[in-house]
């Protein structure tokens, strides 16, 4: 979300159903067009970059099919995006479904296809804002005790800041994970997000798209490398990424 209204970004490679699929977009008040291209190689820059909330996704792709595009860079997308494939051709809607399309819209559309496509997206991102909220919320009135409620699959676990050591999104599993200091692992509910986990705490901080450190544990950095101290000391793969070095260093300008 930027500037208070949800982001889209659209992938096609005729330019002129871009252009239609832009004024019918026109409408909504709440969405912003954040970038469109007309190549596989510029959509997965614009989707990297710009984090769009909604994504429409032409199947048929001049260099690579849109679901091969959504398919190569399904472990890089970590924060909640929904995917609507448009195309001519209804042979691709099984496959579409297979790559976790939340929506799929037949080339021409009809405007109220487009409606019942857009109120589906709007119910969804206010029931996940929601979820946020209240785990949020929860884990607010735990640090009264100077403690973190934390949502797992199961339910919610009572941590104290010093059990915690980083927290690390397993791709394999598309799911996060909470290091203790007894190195056993705490799986987070499904759909725990990066900012969920950051919202707990100012001293849990984002190294890279699958790390997240707790800064009381972090003694140094070592080209780029968080060293942290005992228990978590000979840990070696905690690399600060660039687009995340800035937030680092912000942190520490404010201690």
């Amino acid at each position: 979300m930027k500037n208070n209204k949800y982001t889209a970004v659209i992938i096609d490679d005729e330019a002129l159903c871009i252009e239609n699929l832009l004024s019918s977009l026109n409408g909504y008040s709440e969405l912003l067009i954040a970038g469109t291209a007309r190549t596989a190689d510029k959509g997965k820059e614009l989707i990297m970059e710009l984090h769009p909330d909604l994504l429409f996704l032409d199947v048929e792709l001049s260099n690579q099919s849109g679901i091969e595009l959504l398919s190569g860079l399904s472990e890089e997308i970590t924060w909640p995006m929904q995917v609507v494939f448009y195309t001519a051709y209804e042979k691709y809607l099984l496959e579409a479904l297979r790559v976790s399309a939340f929506d799929y819209l037949l080339k021409p559309f009809e405007q109220d296809e487009l409606e019942l496509v857009m109120s589906r997206f709007f119910n969804q991102v206010l029931k996940e804002q929601a979820q946020s909220s209240f785990q949020t919320s929860i884990s607010q009135l735990s640090q009264t005790n100077n403690t973190y409620l934390i949502a797992t699959v199961s339910g919610f676990q009572k941590l104290r800041p010093n059990q915690i050591g980083y927290f690390e999104y397993l791709k394999e599993k598309k799911q996060w994970f909470v290091v203790l200091t007894n190195y056993s692992r705490l799986q987070l509910k499904r759909n725990t997000k990066a900012e969920d986990i950051i919202n707990y705490s100012p001293v849990f901080v984002q190294i890279n798209q699958g790390q997240i450190i707790n800064l009381d544990y972090l003694s140094m950095i070592d080209d780029k490398i968080c060293l942290l101290f005992p228990p978590f000391h000979k840990e070696q793969n905690l690399l600060i990424s660039r687009a995340f070095l800035k937030a680092l260093q912000e942190k520490y300008e404010l201690i």
